[in-house]
């Protein structure tokens, strides 16, 4: 199962994309976000590209992991980007991603690189946790029921 991995930032969206098998997540890019629309214009052209079938979002919850105001508009970006692509989304703790990309960077200056080595973690969490997997069976009993 194809994924993309998002890192929704207000300036830069991060950009991860798993291999085909959905297996492990490389970084991609990170693109400029001027308005929701364009960033989402751009994200389902991407979408249909690469044959994406679900898209991950990191959600930045707040300490005790409860929403925060930043997941929210999170959530609102994820569902404008379910709508476009028809494709479902996943969110996934982000917490501390942006702290592990600059870490495993070391040039922390490099904030597009960051972004999307961001957007990598938040998917590769994603397989690891067997999210993918999960979907994709909810996926299929969906469209056989």
């Amino acid at each position: 199962m194809r994924a993309l991995g998002v890192d929704f930032g207000e300036r830069r969206i991060g950009l991860a994309m798993s291999d085909p098998a959905g297996r492990f997540a490389l970084p991609r890019e990170a693109i400029e976000r001027t308005t929701d629309r364009r960033a989402v214009y751009r994200l389902v052209d991407l979408v249909h590209a690469e044959r994406v079938e679900i898209l991950v979002l990191g959600e930045p919850l707040g300490p005790a992991g409860e929403p925060s105001e930043a997941s929210l508009r999170v959530r609102r970006f994820g569902a404008k980007l379910a709508r476009a692509t028809s494709r479902p989304v996943l969110y996934v703790d982000e917490t501390l991603t942006t702290v592990a990309a600059s870490e495993r960077l070391a040039d922390r200056d490099a904030d597009a690189r960051r972004d999307a080595v961001a957007a990598q973690i938040i998917l590769q969490e994603a397989i690891d946790r067997g999210l993918l997997a999960e979907a994709s069976g909810r996926l299929v009993d969906e469209a056989t029921s």
